[in-house]
């Protein structure tokens, strides 16, 4: 909810431009895209998937060069890897 609210902020402040944000949550549903998938193929699966507004949105943001996308990091490059999640059961 507060990410809502400082959007809000934002995009009230650059009325002409917008703001691409991803957190963990929103690029977490693009996992199951069918992937390697150019931007148009990555809209129309959310489209067809009933995927969160802000999904849509962020990916009608990326400008669209016909570029093929291999995987979520191509839009984000900081999300999360699995080993960045790796527990050692040993440690403890």
């Amino acid at each position: 909810m507060l990410v809502k609210k400082i959007l809000v902020l934002l995009r009230a402040q650059n009325k002409n431009e917008k703001t691409m944000y991803w957190t963990l949550e929103l690029a977490s549903k693009l996992e199951d895209a069918p992937w390697p998938a150019t931007r148009d193929e990555l809209l129309d699966w959310a489209l067809r998937t009933g995927a969160q507004e802000e999904i849509i949105e962020n990916l009608q943001e990326i400008e669209d060069e016909g570029e093929i996308y291999e995987r979520i990091e191509d839009l984000w490059p900081d999300y999360p890897s699995k080993d960045d999640f790796f527990f050692n059961e040993d440690e403890y």
